[in-house]
């Protein structure tokens, strides 16, 4: 990690800038949009982000990846290990595991509620027994553990212009989105998991069930249904973009420019994917590297735009993400 980044931070003990910086490279290795909008918040912020992403990706590591041979017995029993080691983090700033030890750490230097990370958890250890979701309503509770409260965990850490209350179901919300976003995008590597994320009354209703997803998956081929079914995907994710937009303009100005380009990335993912006939299941929908960078050019844009109007300028008076802990304010 960026030793400015963390002296920025005020993060001054060696194990600790270590932690941050293992978070920080899980963040670059794993989540290219939203690192790339990442690189546009204040500098003294960027720590926080990358533990909260770091922790996330740890979980899923777990989940998901680790060793392919690894029984859901196993994959139990090394996430119920992660959450013992974060409630003693959450409760001492310790933790056996480097990343716990980073996220354990931005949890008290802004507050966050630890529900929050429970509740995330929660929806992991589901992933390793539930394999589809039949309605659209049981599909938001999942993500209320596995995106919506990524939003609230990330609200403390923006700082915001408007009681935080008041931007919370927006930032939530934001969260679904890009999850939204990735199932659409990873239905097929989703599929070859064992998993369906989206939702299968909405795919009844174009007349799609999983039999007719694993054919098209396994043959190559297409089908009207799958995507119609895909489309009305997309349509259903918009307008949970639509919903989450409004919450942009509450936050502190000084990372809106973050913010609206993972935003934009993330809409470009959508894009790229009606582009390409909604063929997901037999490639991967991309933002191009070229788009990649002129969006978060014009991000980088914004940024300037907001320096000139006021360097440093702190969101309105009564606003619960106005104060920023600044170096030490936790030790």
């Amino acid at each position: 990690m960026s030793r400015r980044e963390l002296d920025a931070a005020g993060i001054g003990d060696p194990a600790l800038r270590d932690a941050y910086t293992r978070a920080r490279r899980l963040n670059a290795r794993h989540g290219r949009s939203y690192f790339l909008a990442t690189r546009l918040l204040p500098r003294e912020r960027r720590c926080a982000v990358h533990a909260l992403y770091g922790f996330a990706r740890r979980a899923d590591d777990i989940v998901d990846g680790l060793d392919r041979h690894r029984t859901p017995g196993e994959r139990d029993r090394l996430l119920a290990r992660l959450e013992r080691d974060l409630a003693y983090g959450l409760r001492t700033g310790g933790g056996e595991d480097p990343v716990v030890r980073a996220v354990a750490d931005t949890a008290a230097r802004y507050g966050i509620d630890p529900a929050l990370f429970a509740d995330f958890l929660a929806s992991m250890r589901a992933d390793l027994t539930v394999t589809d979701y039949p309605t659209y309503a049981e599909l938001r509770a999942y993500m209320h553990g596995s995106a919506a409260v990524i939003g609230l965990q990330l609200l403390p850490v923006l700082g915001t212009v408007v009681p935080r209350e008041e931007a919370a179901p927006h930032a939530a919300a934001l969260g679904m989105a890009f999850q939204l976003t990735n199932f659409l995008r990873d239905v097929g590597e989703d599929l070859d998991r064992g998993r369906v994320y989206l939702p299968a009354d909405l795919l009844a209703a174009h007349g799609v069930d999983r039999p007719l997803l694993e054919w098209s998956r396994r043959t190559g081929r297409r089908d009207p249904r799958i995507r119609a079914a895909f489309a009305a995907t997309e349509a259903l994710t918009r307008q949970v973009y639509r919903t989450a937009e409004p919450g942009l303009g509450m936050l502190d100005p000084r990372v809106r420019p973050c913010i609206r380009t993972a935003f934009a990335l993330y809409g470009g993912i959508l894009d790229a994917i009606a582009r390409g006939g909604y063929a997901v299941l037999h490639h991967r929908a991309v933002v191009s590297r070229g788009r990649r960078a002129a969006t978060a050019a014009v991000g980088a844009g914004q940024l300037v735009r907001a320096r000139w109007r006021g360097r440093g300028t702190a969101p309105a008076d009564g606003a619960e993400g106005r104060t920023v802990p600044g170096p030490g304010a936790r030790r």
